[in-house]
């Protein structure tokens, strides 16, 4: 008897719990939104001093939403890509800083601050 009961609330939680993750209506489309880093608006091409500034200007947004609480609190990842915006951009900032462009966290700084913005909306 224990042990059917046991099966049966394991079989119902199983069931509740594979759509607990899922809390942002369109979150796996949002996900594939750069699936390249080639698709970066960071281009190689730009003069340091503004990569710069744009590589600054979305760390320091990404530092003021990952520090906001009202999106730490949210069920919207927000939080999550705005973590991984400030930590990316602040890696390209840190090689830009030396001279040298590393084109995959300048991609992901891109990225993961466009991911951002676009849970915000």
């Amino acid at each position: 008897m224990f042990r059917a009961m046991f099966i049966g609330a394991v079989i119902a939680f199983s069931a509740s719990a594979s759509h607990a993750a899922d809390l942002v209506y369109e979150y796996a489309p949002a996900a594939r939104q750069c699936e390249t880093l080639e698709a970066s608006f960071l281009p190689e091409g730009r003069d340091l001093s503004l990569l710069r500034k744009e590589v600054v200007s979305r760390m320091e947004q990404a530092i003021a939403v990952a520090d906001d609480p009202q999106w730490i609190s949210s069920t919207r990842p927000v939080f999550v890509w705005a973590s991984e915006a400030k930590v990316a951009c602040g890696k390209a900032y840190g090689y830009l800083q030396s001279g040298w462009r590393d084109q995959d966290y300048l991609a992901k700084c891109d990225c993961f601050h466009a991911k951002m913005l676009r849970f915000m909306n």
